[in-house]
């Protein structure tokens, strides 16, 4: 009951348009029973008492009929199709809405392509369900309605025997429909699975063919593929035999109506017009019985699809812990205090670290991979919340300030630069919305891009193509930190934003990333340890630990574990290498 509330909801907006389109199909329902009611009338007066002239009046005013009929299904289709569509439309909103709002946790447990999988198949399933559910139902359920009434009119016990066949129909299809069901769940399963290995593929075509594994990706491909085939297989299996046993029941309709009919018939209990006409009638009778069983295969799609929109709509959204004070005018002192965190699916990430950054200085984090260093950062703007312990700015725990707000003071430069489809200044404004044109060029001249992008032949206005395929790695990075530059943030978070690039490029952005720093409280995470010899303090992250904490002149004279990582930056030597692991594990 809640289930059909929730899709009743979407009808609302659009009450005008269902209300003219369940009358029109109402009317078409009427106009479907003259037929029957005419050639009762044709075949036991006006024929045999030769009216003419009646004969022509009624084919003519059928005819008329008929023309207000095309014109009310041209409504239904057209309209009905419309409001569909206008629903569909209002669902993907709410489901993106809703998307924008999950917390990171939700999009590292769940596939791309199976999220659009839901936005598009799905949606398109609900839909036609919202547009031929109701006007389907009003019309089947009237017309059987009216055709029966009709056909106990014309002879009441031989409508009773047809009438005997109907539980028997609905006692097969409620036997087969659980069995759609669950086919039709693992249909969409496997097409979201598609949908995710492709979405997967295409993303990574350049590395596919950089390291010539296109047989590879084939296979993979190839194997999602036949899931889908199997699926759908056991789908149509189950609605082959759903369809198959109710059409068989409606078929014995019309064998019962011709031996019933013609026993009443040589027993002149029924004439030969009401015989023609109860033949003609009870196809009426049936008619909307076969568009009731078509249907079920329909809302089964519809219902599944509902569901799992409902699945998205009902996660529990990131901010449903925020605070109410508005992160303003910060300094941008920040303090872990005893903090640990992990992961669903793992064990303890950080375990019991504290630190303290003082407004507008520069701290770096050093260490293996997978030690926390990146973790750390994602926890200053709250993409996770920390387990225990606290982080505060200014000395305010930053849960109690608004998302929004405490991620406007914060500025993050990743090493792989995410740059949406659309123009370079599409790109860099996406750091301040309002940013007026001059505030834009000098942000562009701040990340020593400014005199690229004027030697192109559209300017700010070129477009960079998907995910900003058409620029260099460094080009995108300086895009990136032009980005930043005009969000202008208290707080910058540099989680590795040069390792991607070559020595030269390097350099080149180095100059842009010094002067992103000044004034600002920053943390760099960083693998070239040359790149943070300037840091005000460099911490060494290692299985979740603050191993060694101080400047890096500090660190070399401690003649530990920073000293070997720093060294052998400039020393190709495996066994300096095994030293490094094995003094990790024992200061852990």
């Amino acid at each position: 009951m809640n289930l059909l509330k929730r899709f009743i909801k979407y009808y609302k907006p659009h009450k005008k348009i269902f209300i003219l389109d369940m009358t029109a199909a109402f009317l078409v329902a009427i106009i479907g029973m003259g037929y029957p009611i005419i050639t009762r009338y044709m075949l036991q007066d006006f024929i045999p008492n030769k009216k003419i002239d009646l004969v022509i009046i009624c084919g003519v005013g059928l005819l008329l009929i008929y023309v207000v009929r095309m014109l009310l299904r041209y409504f239904i289709q057209y309209y009905g199709h419309v409001m569909g569509v206008r629903m569909q439309a209002q669902m993907r909103q709410d489901m993106f809405n809703k998307l924008e709002k999950l917390p990171y946790t939700y999009y590292d447990e769940h596939e791309t392509g199976k999220i659009m999988s839901r936005m598009t198949n799905d949606l398109f399933d609900i839909s036609e369900l919202a547009h031929h559910g109701p006007e389907n139902i009003f019309i089947a359920g009237f017309t059987l309605l009216a055709s029966f009434i009709y056909l106990c009119f014309i002879n009441w016990i031989l409508s009773l025997i047809i009438f005997a066949c109907v539980p028997l129909l609905f006692f097969i299809t409620s036997h087969f429909r659980h069995q759609m069901r669950v086919a039709m769940t693992e249909s969409k399963v496997a097409i979201a699975k598609v949908n995710a290995q492709l979405e997967s593929s295409i993303s990574g075509i350049r590395v596919t063919k950089a390291f010539t594994n296109t047989k590879k990706e084939e296979e993979k491909f190839d194997k999602t593929n036949k899931e889908f085939v199997k699926a759908r297989g056991s789908a149509f299996k189950a609605m082959g035999k759903f369809f198959a046993s109710s059409q068989f029941i409606t078929d014995v309709f019309n064998v019962i109506v011709l031996i019933a009919g013609g026993l009443f018939l040589y027993d002149e209990q029924i004439d030969f017009a009401d015989y023609s006409t109860f033949i003609i009638s009870v196809n009426m009778f049936i008619s909307p019985i076969n568009q009731l069983i078509n249907f079920v295969e329909q809302f089964q799609n519809g219902s599944t699809g509902f569901k799992r929109f409902l699945e998205i709509m009902d996660e529990e959204e990131e901010n449903i812990h925020e605070g109410d004070k508005i992160c303003e005018n910060v300094n941008g002192d920040i303090a872990f205090d005893h903090v640990k965190f992990h992961y669903k699916s793992s064990k303890g990430i950080l375990k019991d670290v504290s630190f303290k950054i003082p407004h507008g200085k520069k701290i770096a984090l050093v260490g293996p991979s997978g030690g926390g260093k990146t973790t750390i950062c994602h926890l200053i703007p709250r993409f996770y919340d920390v387990n225990e312990g606290s982080i505060t700015i200014d000395g305010i725990n930053i849960k109690e300030f608004t998302l929004e707000s405490l991620r406007k003071q914060i500025g993050i430069v990743q090493q792989d630069v995410f740059l949406f489809g659309g123009t370079i200044k599409d790109n860099i404004v996406y750091g301040k919305l309002d940013a007026s044109d001059e505030e834009i060029i000098e942000a562009a001249k701040k990340a020593n891009i400014y005199e690229y992008i004027m030697s192109l032949p559209n300017g700010f206005d070129t477009d960079i193509g998907e995910r900003g395929v058409k620029l260099s790695g460094g080009q995108k990075q300086r895009l990136s930190i032009a980005r930043i530059f005009l969000k202008n943030p208290k707080i910058l978070i540099l989680d590795e934003a040069t390792s991607a690039l070559d020595n030269t490029t390097e350099l080149l952005i180095q100059n842009s990333l010094d002067e992103l720093c000044k004034n600002r409280t920053t943390i760099i995470v960083a693998h070239r340890l040359s790149t943070i010899r300037n840091a005000d303090e460099i911490l060494l992250i290692s299985d979740g630990q603050i191993k060694e904490q101080g400047t890096h002149d500090e660190l070399i004279k401690k003649n530990g574990s920073y000293k070997l990582l720093y060294e052998l930056q400039f020393i190709n030597n495996k066994e300096n290498e095994f030293i490094l692991n094995q003094e990790l594990k024992i200061t852990g």
